[in-house]
């Protein structure tokens, strides 16, 4: 009995514990923000004292933008941020990402392309390691092209030594671009190249049987080549036939360096011609849908780039690479399956006098010019030298270019 006389008040003292109210949700909410907020401080996430308040002491301290979660997922300020201070730091993140991407993508061409070289891809065209550069520029030419040259080394190709400069200290490097005649043994053809060559040394002869209906194939070569010979930034393909501006070509590619897979030049998507006999005939027309379609968006033939990755991706990839009638709609073709950035620069593609020289005299010097009717600058032999005194960004442009 003494016992059950002893327990009865500790009953009634639970059942009156229990018989409370039960607390209210603001202060659950306070219980949980306060828990969180002391398991902060003791963790050392969030200091008892902040940077800007210990500076300036008291009660004037800069507010500390930190957000902690309470019960339920609802979010409360410890303090806010300024917010150019949020818009400055999604912008570094956003180039962060973009920096890593472009040094993934890299590494990873860098390495297939050095397995290729070590033969292992089945491409390997040079066993000396590649020569750092910034742009290489190839010339398309042919044996029957000698005067072209000729005009072009007389205006904005630079000669001998000057070339060789420009070269080592700018970066960039210029070769007209030849196979092989094909002739057994080799022509009179192959004979006369190579004494031009041993004149001008300003040739990157390919692995090629020259022919207008290969270029889609000399394209693929080139390509393969240059990324073998030289560790470039970009790949310049170009026709002798068209005026160019070095340094305004370097400018406007240095512009798009950090990005990854990068394509530049002036894209058009012209009809898919069917009919036999006609220039630029298609043979594989059927496969662009039917009659009257276009062609996707490509870079014109005359002049386009394509950064390190791309060039390396032709590099590794070129014995499975399709070839369609037209070098550009092949290169085109080549990179459409792919995450490519398309850059359409009109600069690329001004017309020859008085279109580029109007731009010239406004502040805008073009990048190339030719003549849209010719595929190239009409007559260039007689031309060249007349529109590069009335297009040209100077003989000393692309010395002054920061690269």
């Amino acid at each position: 009995m003494m016992a059950l006389t002893e327990r009865q008040p500790q009953l009634e003292k639970t059942k009156a514990l229990r018989a409370r109210a039960p607390l209210s949700r603001k202060a659950v909410a306070a219980l949980c923000v306060a828990s969180f907020v002391a398991g902060l401080l003791l963790s050392g996430r969030v200091p008892l004292v902040p940077a800007s308040a210990a500076d300036v002491g008291g009660d004037g301290g800069a507010k500390q933008g930190v957000r902690v979660s309470g019960c339920g997922g609802n979010k409360r300020k410890l303090g806010e941020s300024h917010p150019k201070d949020l818009l400055n730091e999604v912008s570094r993140t956003h180039q962060a990402i973009q920096s890593l991407d472009k040094a993934v993508s890299t590494l990873e061409m860098e390495l297939a392309v050095e397995r290729a070289r070590s033969g292992g891809g089945g491409t390997a065209v040079a066993t000396k390691p590649p020569q750092k550069a910034r742009v290489v520029i190839g010339i398309n030419t042919a044996f029957t092209s000698r005067k072209r040259r000729d005009s072009l080394r007389d205006t904005w190709v630079p000669r001998g030594e000057k070339l060789r400069k420009l070269e080592t200290e700018k970066g960039i490097v210029v070769r007209f671009v030849i196979g092989h005649s094909g002739a057994p043994g080799g022509g009179a053809l192959d004979r006369a190249l190579d004494a031009e060559e041993a004149e001008t040394r300003d040739f990157l002869r390919l692995d090629h049987a020259e022919g207008y209906h290969e270029l889609s194939s000399k394209t693929r070569i080139y390509f393969t080549t240059a990324v073998a010979t030289w560790d470039a930034d970009f790949y310049v393909k170009v026709d002798d036939d068209v005026h160019l501006n070095l340094g305004m070509l370097s400018s406007r590619l240095a512009k798009h360096r950090t990005r990854p897979r990068v394509y530049v030049g002036c894209m058009k998507s012209g009809p898919v011609l069917s009919q036999k006999g006609v220039k630029y005939h298609e043979p594989e027309y059927w496969k662009f849908g039917d009659e009257g379609n276009k062609y996707f968006r490509h870079a014109t033939g005359q002049i386009y780039a394509i950064s390190k990755d791309l060039a390396a991706y032709i590099s590794i990839n070129q014995p499975i690479l399709h070839r369609f009638a037209n070098e550009d709609v092949s290169l085109g073709a080549w990179l459409i399956g792919l995450e490519v950035e398309h850059v359409d620069d009109r600069s690329m593609c001004c017309a020859t006098p008085p279109d580029c020289e109007w731009k010239k005299r406004a502040g805008n010097v073009c990048v190339a010019s030719f003549d849209w009717s010719c595929s190239g600058v009409c007559k260039s032999v007689d031309r060249m030298r007349h529109i590069h005194k009335a297009c040209g960004e100077g003989e000393g442009a692309v010395w002054n270019v920061a690269m």
